[in-house]
């Protein structure tokens, strides 16, 4: 016999695998409103309805939040309506909850004046 002669097919050293840990758990987000960020800057907010271990979403009641471009200013970002809506995961930068969530102050800012 010729190999590792191991049941795993000489993967692992052996080892048995088990069922993989998901790295961000969204259960807790499930059927709340959340805000997505994505390469090329745009961001949504909606309800989680589903996702996966890629980080696939399935949104609801979704909008985008279009803001101006950089040098024109606007008096506020629009918002557009986009309902049901699912988010490719290899676009996703950020996951973020909206309700719990509050802007603060850089405290990098201070130790630099």
């Amino acid at each position: 016999m010729r190999g590792g002669g191991n049941s795993q097919g000489g993967r692992d050293g052996g080892e048995k695998r088990g069922k993989r840990n998901p790295i961000l758990d969204l259960s807790k987000y499930s059927d709340k409103k959340i805000t997505v960020k994505f390469m090329g800057g745009r961001e949504v907010t909606g309800l989680l309805k589903g996702y996966d271990q890629l980080l696939n979403l399935v949104l609801d009641q979704a909008e985008e939040v279009i803001k101006a471009p950089e040098g024109e200013e606007s008096a506020e970002p629009q918002v557009r309506q986009i309902g049901l809506m699912v988010c490719r995961g290899p676009a996703v930068i950020t996951i973020a909850p909206v309700d719990g969530s509050s802007m603060i102050a850089n405290p990098f800012l201070a130790a630099e004046q």
